[in-house]
């Protein structure tokens, strides 16, 4: 499998809702283990996790052309991408 680094750089949604739970639980426990042990390649990488997690896009996953979107999720599933109708 032969990572395309030009793809790597095109945003588009390849973090399904549940990959993306994940790396909410998983980037908010390195971040509090990183706070109580100094440990600063892991705050990065939990920092990491939850960017991808909020922005539904990871660099990797674009350059290997993977996603974990389903087929039924909404591809604009994001925090602060619909709006809220009262």
């Amino acid at each position: 499998m032969a990572f395309d680094y030009k793809k790597m750089l095109k945003r588009e949604f390849n973090v399904g809702l549940k990959d993306r739970r994940f790396r909410f639980i998983g980037g908010s426990a390195a971040l509090l283990l990183s706070v109580f042990m100094g440990n600063i390649p892991l705050l990065l990488i939990g920092g990491g996790l939850l960017a991808t997690g909020f922005m539904r896009w990871c660099p990797v996953y674009s350059g290997l052309s993977k996603t974990t979107v389903g087929p039924n999720e909404p591809a604009d599933h994001g925090c602060c991408s619909h709006s809220h109708s009262h």
